[in-house]
């Protein structure tokens, strides 16, 4: 990753073309697809992912921290908050959303497009297996994988909104902000392989989820808009993410039962048991909680209220 080692120059391995670096070979869309090469930044495309890394890993207290911090600020924020009148912070939020949303979105152009190119030049074991340094933990996919990472810490902020203007904390939000803190930052601490699937699933999501916000803050949103495409689009979310997580088990599984090789003597798979059962639960606890989410704001509620009022007729 430094600049010794990029000046190795580029080596071609099963016709992707690698840069080798002190770490070892890496590779990004635009060394395949030079047309791409004009959509970058140079500092995208030679970032170097050591130095966030490195301090992700030497400081593990940070994300605790902030989680304490989180808790104690909801509890404060809502006893200062019994007595006052509800802030309005119309606009601030909307600004929030939209930063977040313009955030998340040119994430996803960066982290979907590699997935694929991923998919590409490699089999879907190897996205999967192969080490993150080299998959997409440099470049342009590394510095927004990176970014994803310490971003959750920001977005904690989005309770300070839900505190200041009196609007119900439910139980989903708090921990979905906590949960997703935590595993992310131990996700790329350890260099999951699959990480940069997760990034891409919640930049997409989050790139329409908070432009939703944005529009509903302004008080804009398009009549046409769905409902319920917000919450389609997270239990989607979670799905997937349950069924990469049980995708990447069972490579785990059988390069464990195979001396760590996995379909050929060569290639080992780079899963942590420990990140990898954090996702499974943290996932399926959230399938669960949106599910439930949906059913009681788009079933149960629209017949409640149906039921009060044939009750005042």
């Amino acid at each position: 990753m430094d600049s010794m080692g990029k000046a190795l120059g580029a080596i071609p391995i099963a016709n992707v073309t690698l840069k080798t670096n002190a770490r070892g070979d890496w590779h990004q869309i635009t060394d395949a697809v030079p047309a791409l090469d004009k959509f970058y930044t140079s500092w995208e495309k030679d970032f170097d992912a050591i130095i966030g890394s490195e301090f992700a890993r030497a400081n593990n207290w940070v994300p605790v921290l902030c989680v304490i911090l989180y808790g104690v600020g909801i509890l404060v924020g809502q006893r200062m908050m019994r007595d006052r009148k509800p802030f309005d912070l119309r606009w601030s939020l909307a600004a929030w959303n939209l930063f977040l949303s313009v955030f998340s979105g040119c994430g996803m152009v960066r982290t979907v497009p590699h997935i694929l190119y991923n998919l590409y030049a490699f089999s879907f074991e190897d996205t999967l297996c192969k080490p993150a340094i080299f998959m997409y933990g440099c470049g342009a996919s590394g510095m927004w994988v990176q970014l994803f990472i310490f971003s959750k810490v920001p977005e904690l902020f989005d309770t300070v909104f839900i505190v200041l203007r009196k609007k119900p904390l439910v139980f989903l939000h708090w921990y979905h902000h906590i949960t997703v803190l935590l595993f992310c930052w131990h996700s790329y601490v350890t260099e999951s392989p699959g990480g940069i699937y997760f990034a891409a699933m919640n930049y997409s999501v989050h790139c329409i989820m908070y432009g939703y916000y944005f529009f509903m803050a302004i008080r804009m949103l398009p009549k046409w808009f769905p409902a319920g495409i917000i919450t389609i689009a997270q239990i989607s979310q979670m799905v997937v993410g349950v069924a990469m997580t049980i995708a990447s088990g069972k490579l785990y599984n059988s390069t464990w039962t195979s001396a760590n090789q996995m379909y050929a003597s060569s290639k080992v798979c780079d899963v942590k048991i420990d990140n990898l059962w954090a996702g499974g639960l943290m996932y399926a606890s959230y399938f669960a909680l949106f599910v439930h989410f949906a059913i009681e704001r788009y079933f149960w509620a629209p017949q409640r209220k149906k039921l009060a009022a044939d009750k005042d007729k």
